[in-house]
Formats: structure tokens, sequence, C-alpha cells
């Protein structure tokens, strides 16, 4: 992949944001009840923790998440915020000026990112716009593998499903197994895979250790 190929992404959803403002379109979800959906999914790879605990909403947007763990009173929950666009970390420290907001690449600049409990990328790589697939799963492969050494507990993360009737060019479709095993000969066997929440896609939750009741 040439160098910052991937911040053609970046700059697709900065033009969702100039088009449609603070709204799930304007982080390009199709609508806000899906989006809720996946708000919530994304906050299960807690698996119902009522302790404190620190998580960073990597690709942030606007803070939507934020704003449904609020709903939901979920304020054991210490959020921190990350994006690349500047244009959305301003507007999320607009929203959340008490919440600390990052704007960085952690591609480039790994050790400016301090440790979390829990890591959720929402959306992050469901799109793929003009790369490659090959281009896709590289990318892909290196930001997980850094995001989840900044992980004491667990990640979680979605891709589209390629059970599904077609393929869009422009969206990243990614198959289990290829996944699989990426993530258990390179990052974590404590896998969990989600496919039960009715959209075109899945979550993975990718843990530190196992889950024991």
């Amino acid at each position: 992949m040439s160098d910052n190929k991937y911040l053609s992404i970046v700059e697709h959803y900065e033009d969702c944001l100039a088009r449609h403002g603070d709204t799930a379109a304007g982080v390009d979800w199709p609508n806000e009840r899906d989006a809720q959906t996946r708000y919530q999914v994304m906050l299960g790879v807690m698996r119902g923790q009522r302790e404190a605990a620190s998580l960073l909403d990597f690709g942030c947007g606007a803070a939507h998440l934020y704003q449904h763990a609020l709903r939901e009173g979920l304020d054991h929950i210490d959020y921190a915020g990350l994006d690349v666009s500047e244009k959305f970390v301003a507007l999320s420290r607009e929203k959340f000026p008490d919440r600390p907001f990052y704007c960085l690449d952690v591609l480039r600049e790994t050790d400016q990112l301090p440790e979390f409990d829990y890591i959720v990328m929402n959306g992050v790589f469901t799109e793929k716009r003009a790369l490659s697939q090959e281009e896709m799963f590289a990318y892909f492969k290196e930001m997980i593998t850094k995001v989840f050494e900044k992980s004491r507990r667990g990640i979680a993360f979605n891709v589209m499903s390629k059970c599904v009737d077609w393929e869009r060019d422009d969206l990243f479709h990614l198959s289990t197994d290829l996944l699989l095993e990426f993530l258990t000969k390179h990052v974590s066997r404590h896998v969990v895979i989600r496919n039960d929440y009715g959209l075109y896609e899945y979550t993975t939750y990718v843990y530190k250790g196992a889950h024991r009741e």
C-alpha cells in the first residue's frame, strides 16, 4: 500500500460530516437505529462489566458512542476518544470538553497513545474506498496488531460480512476464515465473533485472556 493511502478513508468521512453534520449520516451510517445497535454491540466487549473501566473509542468520529453510553447510564465507563481527523476531534471536544480526545495517527505515533482496558473500533474497517482488498487487509492487520498492544483486556471491531447477496467494491468484506487465521496466529486465540444482530457485518471481540464465569 502506498504511503498514507488509507487517509483517503478519513477524507471520505470528513466529506460526510460536511454534507450531513452531526448525524448518523455524518459518519456514513445509513440510519440512526442501526447505528445504535452497533454502539450496543461494541460495548458488549465489556461482557456486562459494571466495575469502573477505561475505554477508548478508536475512530470516534462525533463521539456518538459516548452519547449512547450516557443515555444508557453507563457511568462506570471512563471514556476517551481518538480520531486521525482534526475536524472530528474538534467537534467531539466541543461537545464533551471534560473528556480526553486524541488526534493522532496510531500507525505513526503509537508511543503517544496510553493503554486502556478496552478499545473499540466501530466503522474503522467497514469501508475501504479506493484501497484494494489486499491493501485494506494489510492496513487492517497492522492496525489491529498495534491497537491490541494498547489494550489491557480486549478490543472490538466490525467488518463487512462475506455472507451477503452481493459485495460492494467500496466496502471491506472479510471472511471469518482469514480473520481467525490472522488473529489466532498473530494476536490472540481468545476470540468471539458476533453475527447475531441483524446487519450485513459482524463484530469481533479479541481478549488478552480466557473468560471464566
